[in-house]
């Protein structure tokens, strides 16, 4: 005589087959269950959202690729396994840890400002990257530029001398603090968020975000960021910090 539980377990398996069985002969191969690990995870790496080669000719699509799918996603892995030591912070916005570092547990305090940075830093990065070939601000940003910097042009030069000036790896930023806009660069992936400020434009100067294609010509890199500003992006970020 066939038990309950048997009989449960053996049309769960029936049912499972059928499924599988379905989806074989549809064309399609079910895919796999996550693993736990994955799906435990408090911090997500966020979809690139186009194209790699989106940005081509200014930047190449196998840059793209190994520096969203492969750098950005390491950041992400190893904020995990830190925020793993401490699961109440995964409660936490990665710019509320970013904010409030010194609330952070010193054990992993750096994790999270290297790993957390990298984390944060990315995902603005994707999104203030489109082709907008000779794109400039408009609007409020566009006014609040020429009275923080003189021009566009000026402007400009500014970050490009930030970015340039970057000994290593890190980045030139476009930030607003203390109710003005500021060009300001951080060592590797330290964000402005950890010092008051919040970042509205990002040039990412490691290495692994240009050497593919411009190999130690860095200068080359940073002139052609300038044709895959989103500034549309960047207006809308800017008027909602300073809406407040």
């Amino acid at each position: 005589m066939i038990s309950r539980r048997t009989a449960i377990k053996t049309l769960a398996l029936s049912a499972s087959a059928a499924t599988w069985a379905r989806s074989v002969s549809s064309g399609q191969t079910p895919a796999p269950a996550a693993p736990a690990s994955e799906a435990e995870e408090v911090f997500k790496l966020p979809p690139l959202g186009y194209d790699y080669d989106a940005l081509e000719p200014y930047i190449d699509a196998e840059t793209m690729k190994l520096h969203h799918d492969k750098h950005h996603a390491a950041y992400v892995s190893k904020l995990n396994q830190a925020i793993a030591k401490e699961p109440a912070l995964g409660k936490k916005t990665i710019e509320e840890l970013l904010t409030n570092l010194e609330s952070v547990p010193e054990e992993i305090r750096s994790s999270v400002r290297d790993q957390g940075g990298g984390h944060a830093n990315h995902s603005l990065f994707w999104q203030v990257l489109k082709k907008n070939e000779n794109g400039k601000p408009v609007g409020a940003l566009a006014k609040a530029i020429e009275t923080s910097f003189g021009s566009y042009d000026d402007f400009w030069k500014a970050l490009s001398s930030s970015a340039m000036g970057v000994f290593g790896s890190g980045w030139g930023w476009l930030v607003w603090r203390d109710k003005k806009l500021i060009i300001e660069r951080s060592a590797n992936q330290d964000s402005p968020l950890s010092t008051g400020g919040a970042p509205l434009l990002g040039l990412d100067v490691w290495e692994h975000a240009y050497y593919l294609k411009y190999q130690n010509r860095r200068a080359e890199y940073v002139n052609a960021f300038q044709q895959i500003i989103n500034w549309e992006f960047v207006n809308d970020r800017f008027g909602k910090l300073t809406a407040g």
